[in-house]
């Protein structure tokens, strides 16, 4: 009864703050004192009696009260400290203090003339301190990371309670504090449910203290954060044991336990909170790098005075006010233990499968949501610290990253609300890819032990990559098109090192050399052909530097060799290239024929094998073919699943249904109307997002070769602005939708300049050596089945008559301000979707991103 009473005097109180030109004296402590004292209202309360019209209202007309209510809280939190926050009623008050600026400090960020009233000085502090001020938010930054570590509060004491033992807040050593074992600590404190909701709260204090960037617009934000400056610099004593309690939460966490069935619905989990807000916090902290900030000030004071001198407006630049390094990227950095790497990795692999967990009974293990943070986070620690970076890669652990990565990829493509994750996936693929040793780890036998809506095949963890990128570029959201370029370089920087591929990945790697090389799609757009370059340059790989243990490929190549040499044939006069273009425009889309089901007869007569140099006018015959052909499937609407050998679908009968067994196959589904997402940068160029080197700088290659020549004219880096790309349907099938741009007309001259490039010497001299030795054994053996040919293929051999092997060329990913832009936007939508109970930014007037519903 009395928390009713003392909650309707806190509305009351709220309700008189309201009143306009009433100003409330900053002395009438009685008044002050409802807001904090004698009550317990939860955060949700909070934003329930508090509403978001009233603060704005405040802010508006009494601008004064609502100046006096945040000092007079953080004065609170601050004397909380003074006094060590020993009893119950100081730790209430602490608690209502931060529900209170929780709810209003959004608010204050969301007015340009407010956002930096918390970098001014207490009136309090003023007097006492003779002119020495400390400003608001280091106060508020201050106090909150003493109660961190504020003994019976927020941490078990470990020394005798009693008033000859008790610790001095402000004198406690908090390296001995640190939450959990790991990284740099070593015991492991016992848990507390009711102190670990405590510093759950602290934190999403902390939190809300950080988001002033979603305020700012995307330009402004690359402005440095002065929150998170001061709280990761030297002059925030705790930053040590904050960096290491953040890490440790999160890498320590099991959220299965002793695996218990149903045990997350029968007890409360106290840590999950405390976790997701620990993993926010880092990523949001590491986003901050102070050193790249200063550099990019420093070359925007530079070009200011350039325009001064010749006469432009000089733009004062952003006043940082000289904070330091970002402590939290400085000891990441410094980690270098391998058991610390293992702690590291391990954990977060731990939390990244745990949505895959399969098992018997629905719903009876926990499941946790925090894989998009999770990605960044391993994101930043790769980024920052290439020890780890070379410790992932060292060993088949990198594949506990990659499986959920790609199962998250497979299962999001269709959702417009993840193409967020979609990005930061394919980000994390490349910069792994740019690693030699990456390419071959995928070397190692995949087992279908997680359920995913693909073809069952027998084969690598390459296999899976490659069905996997295959899937996306078929059948995702069409607001995917601009990682196509991503997903090709990933796959070109892993090609040298794929010792086997299976039949479905061979097929899938050909229809989409299929799908992109048709003529219509090729003409359509200045960059499309970039696409082809790329997939010529994984098969040029694959067959120099692992022609071996690939007679799937290399069958599939055979098979589909008028593909090739359609692309040799590709016209260059104005005749020819109208009819490519008009030809497919009627309806506005264009559906690619996929690939057809393999016959029962799979071995190829000479009927089948047309010869090497295939004319102009055969072209456009199979062309018109290849019309009726995709009329007849789309009226079949025959699944793109289908695309499976006879070795395949024998495979299926063995495996039986062993996956549907172990657990339902999620299939890919768009997003439930309504369903919020934020907006995001575009995407930066491939072209900027890597640097291009050879794997084995110090071989000499001729360059006076073709194939030495063709490797350095294949750089796509197409400009994002005159691109047009694929829009995707939900099916097998490739769509193309031309972009709303000016209408794009090809002419022979651009033709020649970029096919006279194409690739395809090694290639077409494999076809060459090999097509009338595959003719010849059909004939002689009258073969009708696939694998006779393939055991050919296996024994066959290729030296001394393909073209000078080329070097092996790999793109890495390079930092640059477009990723660290699309970075910042993307990680502050996370945190806005992802705190919903109750929702802190939810209806204000964030500038960073635009909130949509699907």
């Amino acid at each position: 009864m009395g928390n009713t009473d003392s909650k309707l005097n806190f509305r009351k109180a709220i309700v008189q703050l309201t009143q306009k030109n009433q100003k409330i004296d900053n002395s009438d402590e009685q008044f002050w004192e409802q807001f904090w004292q004698a009550h317990q209202t939860t955060l949700e309360d909070v934003f329930a009696l508090v509403t978001a019209s009233e603060i704005r209202q405040i802010r508006k007309d009494n601008p004064a009260n609502l100046a006096t209510l945040c000092y007079k809280a953080v004065e609170k939190l601050a004397q909380a400290v003074d006094s060590s926050c020993r009893t119950q009623a100081e730790q209430q008050c602490v608690l209502n203090c931060v529900r209170l600026l929780v709810r209003i400090l959004p608010y204050i960020f969301e007015d340009d003339k407010w956002r930096d009233f918390f970098w001014s000085n207490l009136p309090a502090q003023e007097q006492a301190n003779h002119g020495q001020t400390v400003p608001l938010a280091q106060s508020l930054l201050n106090a909150i990371c003493d109660l961190l570590f504020c003994p019976d509060f927020t941490v078990t004491a470990t020394r005798r309670p009693g008033p000859d033992k008790a610790e001095e807040l402000a004198n406690i050593d908090s390296c001995e504090y640190i939450w959990e074992a790991g990284v740099g600590f070593a015991q492991s404190p016992p848990h507390n449910a009711h102190m670990e909701r405590r510093r759950t709260e602290l934190l999403k204090l902390l939190l809300t203290c950080f988001s002033e960037p979603m305020y700012r617009t995307p330009q402004q934000s690359e402005e440095p954060n002065k929150w998170i400056a001061y709280f990761t610099s030297a002059d925030n004593r705790h930053a040590l044991p904050l960096f290491t309690s953040f890490l440790n939460t999160v890498c320590s966490y099991d959220p299965v336990g002793f695996g218990v069935p149903y045990n997350h619905l029968l007890f409360a989990d106290t840590t999950e909170p405390l976790v997701e807000a620990c993993l926010q916090l880092l990523i949001v902290t590491l986003d901050h790098d102070m050193v790249v900030q200063q550099q990019q000030q420093l070359q925007q004071q530079q070009q200011q005075q350039l325009q001064q001198a010749s006469g432009g407006v000089l733009v004062t630049p952003y006043d940082e006010g000289g904070c330091g390094d970002n402590l939290f990227i400085n000891y990441l950095s410094r980690v270098h233990r391998d058991e610390d790497f293992h702690f590291v990795l391990r954990g977060i692999t731990r939390l990244l499968n745990n949505p895959l967990v399969q098992n018997y009974l629905p719903n009876s293990t926990k499941r946790l949501h925090c894989h998009q943070e999770l990605l960044i986070l391993f994101w930043k620690i790769c980024d920052y610290n290439k020890k780890f970076l070379y410790f992932v890669l060292k060993s088949s652990d990198v594949l506990d990253i990659l499986i959920p990565i790609l199962y998250h990829l497979n299962y999001s493509r269709a959702d417009q609300s993840r193409v967020g994750l979609m990005h930061i996936g394919v980000f994390i693929l490349l910069l792994l890819s740019g690693e030699r040793n990456f390419g071959v780890r995928l070397n190692k036998a995949y087992s279908a032990t997680v359920p995913m809506d693909i073809p069952v095949f027998t084969g690598t963890h390459a296999d899976l990559l490659i069905t996997v990128f295959h899937k996306i570029i078929a059948t995702g959201h069409q607001r995917l098109q601009p990682l196509f370029d991503c997903l090709l370089t990933i796959l070109v920087n892993v090609s040298p090192y794929l010792k086997t591929l299976s039949m479905v990945a061979s097929v899938k790697l050909l229809h989409l050399l299929e799908a992109f090389s048709t003529p219509w799609f090729l003409l359509s757009a200045p960059s499309n052909h970039h696409l082809v370059f790329f997939l010529l340059e994984i098969f040029n790989n694959i067959i120099q530097y692992q022609f071996d243990g690939n007679s799937n490929l290399v069958y599939t190549i055979i098979r589909k060799r008028h593909v090739f040499h359609a692309m040799a044939n590709l016209p260059t006069d104005m005749a020819g290239i109208a009819k490519c273009l008009s030809g497919r425009k009627t309806g506005g889309k264009f559906n690619l024929p996929r690939v057809p089901q393999r016959r029962q007869t799979a071995a190829m007569s000479s009927q089948e094998l047309p010869s090497a140099q295939v004319p102009e006018d055969d072209y456009e015959e199979d062309d018109e073919d290849a019309d009726d052909a995709d009329v007849r499937l789309d009226k079949e609407s025959v699944a793109e699943e289908d695309l499976e050998s006879e070795t395949e679908s024998h495979e299926r009968s063995q495996l039986g249904d062993s996956q549907v067994e172990a657990g339902v196959v999620l299939t890919a589904q768009p997003a439930e109307p309504g369903t919020l997402k934020t907006s995001l940068l575009d995407t930066p160029d491939i072209g900027q997002m890597t640097e291009r080197e050879q794997a084995h700088p110090n071989e000499k290659t001729e360059l006076g070769s073709p194939s030495a020549g063709v490797s350095k004219s294949v750089s796509p880096t197409p400009s994002r602005e005159d691109q047009t790309r694929l829009s995707v349907a939900h099916r097998g099938s490739i769509r193309m939708v031309p972009g709303d741009g000016d209408r794009w007309t090809p002419t022979p001259e651009w033709i020649v300049s970029w096919r006279s490039k194409l690739p395809l010497q090694t290639i077409m001299r494999l076809l060459q050596v090999l097509v009338p030795q595959v003719e010849k054994i059909c004939i002689d053996k009258g073969l009708t089945d696939e694998s006779e040919i393939l055991k050919f293929l296996q024994h066959g051999t290729l030296v001394g008559l393909l073209p000078v092997p080329h070097p092996i060329l790999i793109r890495k990913y390079q930092a640059n301000s477009g990723t660290t832009a699309w970075f910042r936007t993307y990680i502050w939508g996370v945190i806005y979707l992802r705190n919903v109970e109750p929702a802190i930014w939810y209806d204000t007037e964030v500038k960073l991103f635009e909130i949509q519903r699907v």
